[in-house]
């Protein structure tokens, strides 16, 4: 058996503080933030609003469904109205698919409902574009029937509770179980295998340790160091922080997603 200590760090510190250096001085580059249906949408603006305040991008935009705009003053900076459901989520629409097409970064936040419409057009807005993406929150569980295509395509980041990690593992029939009642080692040793086999860059929480895992390689850090707790973790504030840090540090998926925790 492989020793993990080949392939295991453990962040008791900034291990990646310089990675923040390389953030713009001047505004660059758009990153859509994605989510909400006609009953809930707060966490995509807040999002949205926090990414505007505390990262030099250039353009933020949040693409909500149709359903949603008459909630919005005429005229709403940077918000964009893609086609919605008779329910109120979305559905296939080109101007989704341009959105995430024509950003530098994707971030699906989720507050989606639960149809298969909208897994859908969610899923395809992913596919068909190269744009680095995290899926988070409820998007995970709405778009596990389309993650066996989804774990294919480059640069794809999931942050997602490990409860969600099982429904992902099962519907790509992947022969390893996660359990929640597992011990530590088990779960690292599980994700390094996964890792190897999807280019996917995970994010998740097991046993007070934020585990962060990419090409078989992975990073834990005790959350009593980092500043959240088991609820904020999957707000969307970490979630911004790893699109920001990924965006200026290309080809650090592994380094910079780590690197969000702590800085």
């Amino acid at each position: 058996m492989e020793d993990p200590k080949s392939y295991w760090q453990k962040q008791e510190e900034p291990l990646f503080k310089d990675l923040e250096w390389n953030f713009p001085e001047q505004k660059t580059g758009t990153i859509s933030v994605i989510g909400g249906n006609s009953q809930n949408f707060s966490t995509i603006i807040r999002t949205s609003e926090f990414i505007k305040k505390n990262f030099p991008f250039r353009t933020v935009q949040t693409i909500l469904p149709e359903s949603l705009r008459s909630k919005f003053p005429t005229v709403f900076p940077d918000v964009i109205f893609s086609s919605a459901t008779p329910s109120g989520s979305f559905e296939k629409s080109e101007l989704l698919n341009q959105a995430v097409k024509k950003s530098d970064f994707a971030l699906v936040l989720g507050d989606l409902s639960k149809n298969a419409t909208t897994a859908i057009a969610i899923a395809e807005a992913i596919k068909t574009s190269d744009t680095p993406t995290i899926i988070t929150r409820d998007s995970i569980d709405l778009l596990c029937p389309e993650m066996a295509e989804l774990l294919t395509r480059d640069h794809l980041f999931l942050v997602a509770s490990l409860a969600q990690l099982q429904k992902v593992f099962r519907a790509v029939y992947y022969p390893k179980v996660l359990l929640l009642s597992m011990p530590l080692l088990p779960v690292i040793e599980t994700l390094h295998k996964f890792t190897i086999s999807y280019k996917v860059t995970i994010l998740t929480l097991h046993q007070n340790q934020i585990i962060v895992a990419n090409n078989g390689k992975l990073i834990t850090t005790p959350l009593e160091i980092a500043q959240y707790n088991p609820l904020s973790l999957w707000n969307g504030t970490l979630a911004a922080k790893i699109a920001a840090m990924n965006l200026w540090n290309p080809g650090k998926p592994l380094e910079a997603t780590a690197a969000s925790i702590l800085n």
